[in-house]
């Protein structure tokens, strides 16, 4: 059973499902909400190119999508119904392990904290699909989590043609083709509604930013390692040459 407009609206006004359908699929959902407000805010000029606002919430924003999407990801291996919603549940795991450690790479050289615990709005998609059963289990399943992929793609993009801190913009990359990846494989399983998506996509609701921020972690707490799958295919970024900083001029 796929998710109508309606039966949307209603669980928008009496279920668990709001936040994870509805009001979750929202850019601001991994912490961006700042760019728009603060993000050319410039915080230090480093060796990898000017580090503002914006580039410190991306860093932090892919931080916090693997803490749920890669639980996610396990969940579905062992929860989900279908081939399609199995091997998209391996490419959220792959995929995230390989952001998270490119993430762990730069934070501590360009001095971003990173969480160790996704936002309260993020633990509310964990905590609806960990509830879910059975077939319902894997329509929630693609469809929160097309809609969350959906939502970040655009910003993802922002990011990357407006930073000129070389190591962001080495993380905004493969950002980019996670994904645009796991926006595939969950379109894939054939349980997507396109409607109900896009309409949730282009109509966000308001939240708190308390809940959409992930809590800081107290000091001197070992950062959480998201483990890579054995049969891992994607690897983290390449900082090579991003570690060479940017181009005179650039």
């Amino acid at each position: 059973m796929q998710l109508s407009r309606n039966m949307l609206g209603t669980l928008v006004v009496g279920g668990a499902l709001t936040l994870t359908v509805s009001a979750l699929a929202y850019p601001s959902m991994l912490g961006l909400n700042t760019v728009s407000a603060s993000g050319d805010r410039l915080i230090a000029n480093t060796q990898w190119g000017p580090f503002t606002e914006s580039d410190r919430a991306f860093v932090v924003a892919v931080r916090a999508a693997g803490l749920w999407e890669h639980p996610v990801g396990q969940i579905g291996l062992q929860k989900g119904q279908s081939k399609g919603v199995l091997t998209a549940s391996q490419h959220l795991i792959d995929g995230h392990a390989a952001l998270d450690e490119t993430c762990r790479k730069i934070a501590p050289m360009l001095n971003v904290v990173l969480p160790n615990i996704a936002s309260p709005q993020q633990q509310g998609f964990v905590a609806t699909l960990q509830a879910a059963q059975g077939k319902q289990f894997d329509v929630d399943f693609a469809n929160i989590l097309r809609m969350t992929h959906g939502s970040i793609f655009n910003t993802v993009a922002k990011v990357r043609s407006t930073t000129k801190n070389t190591l962001v913009r080495a993380l905004a990359d493969q950002a980019n083709d996670t994904v645009l990846d796991h926006i595939t494989v969950m379109e894939k399983t054939g349980l997507v509604d396109f409607d109900t998506t896009l309409f949730t996509q282009t109509t966000p609701p308001k939240l708190p930013k308390t809940d959409m921020t992930p809590p800081v972690p107290p000091a001197g707490q070992p950062l959480v390692v998201l483990p890579p799958p054995p049969n891992a295919t994607s690897t983290p970024a390449d900082l090579g040459p991003a570690m060479n900083g940017p181009a005179v001029g650039g």
